[in-house]
């Protein structure tokens, strides 16, 4: 492991706002902050948002210096692609985020019943071969709706048509109410100031000229889902 990561690995233990439990503090049992999040770690009762596969936590970030009446977290497994979004949380003196190293199957170990308002899918792998591993599957929405509030909100923000257009048939399939789709975000008219928080990979996608897909959904956390049939 290169000099650099041992230093980021070192900081990451330093920041009061970045939590790494250990595997065997999860598997199978609740972490200890579990339905305390605004209470214990946020100090108020804003509502919680959380960003998936946050990387350097740049979507985490930014919408967290654009709600300051909500609370954000970032969950990704790479801790030294995550302590760039710590380490300018702490910089720039942002209270209201957070940052949870951990593998994203363990998610309900972490989060109590109708804890969350929304989550962000920004970039995943779209795992082309194994349905079962997407973050928009109904695996994964079967997850998050044990801890989404009431008609809470799904983003997906991606470069892979298929994943967009797989998660689309998903929430069709299942009668989840769509509130935005396009598969051309930026030649859409509908960039606000939060769809136009970029991530290092999205602006990478951009310069190689790939559009951008976005879909916003409500998860229903009272039905069962179903997949759709893979074309």
């Amino acid at each position: 492991m290169g000099k650099k990561k041992l230093q980021r690995f070192a900081e990451l233990e330093t920041f009061q706002h970045v939590i790494q439990p250990s595997f065997e503090e999860v598997f199978k049992k609740d972490y200890k902050i579990k339905g305390k999040w605004c209470r214990e770690f946020f100090g108020n009762d804003n509502p919680i948002v959380l960003e998936l596969g946050c990387g350097k936590g740049e979507y985490t970030v930014g919408l967290a210096k654009q709600n300051p009446d909500r609370n954000f977290i970032g969950i990704d497994i790479k801790g030294a692609r995550m302590w760039r979004g710590a380490k300018t949380a702490v910089e720039e003196k942002i209270k209201n985020v957070g940052f949870l190293r951990t593998r994203i199957d363990l998610i309900n170990s972490f989060f109590g019943k109708e804890e969350v308002s929304e989550v962000w899918v920004t970039f995943p792998d779209p795992q082309p071969k194994k349905y079962y591993k997407r973050l928009t599957s109904s695996r994964f929405l079967g997850y998050y709706k044990q801890f989404i509030s009431k008609n809470g909100y799904i983003n997906l923000k991606t470069d892979n048509a298929d994943l967009y257009k797989y998660t689309r048939s998903l929430a069709k399939l299942n009668n989840l109410e769509i509130e935005i789709e396009t598969d051309n975000l930026y030649n859409s008219g509908l960039v606000n100031e939060i769809l136009s928080i970029k991530t290092f990979y999205e602006q990478q996608f951009l310069a190689q000229g790939k559009p951008i897909h976005y879909i916003r959904f409500k998860l229903n956390n009272k039905i069962q889902l179903e997949e759709p049939e893979e074309e």
